[in-house]
């Protein structure tokens, strides 16, 4: 797998979370409670962390991703 489709697959995943986490925040502003809005973005933002935890792992896993320490 091309190192930059990785890259851009795991930021890919990051720029999601935070969409969600921002939507959660702007829902929880505008409606004050009256919907389930604001559960479901923050629902889909914890969804969205497992699966990139998930896909991190496997790629460890599966030696797609090689880890390494700070600076190597």
């Amino acid at each position: 797998m091309n190192e930059s489709l990785k890259i851009l697959l795991v930021v890919g995943f990051l720029l999601l979370i935070l969409w969600n986490l921002g939507a959660g925040l702007y829902y929880l502003l505008v409606d004050r409670g009256q919907s389930k809005r604001t559960v479901n973005a923050l629902t889909w933002r914890i969804g969205l962390s497992v699966g990139l935890i998930v896909l991190v792992v496997l790629g460890i896993w599966s030696g797609v991703i090689r880890p390494h320490g700070v600076g190597g």
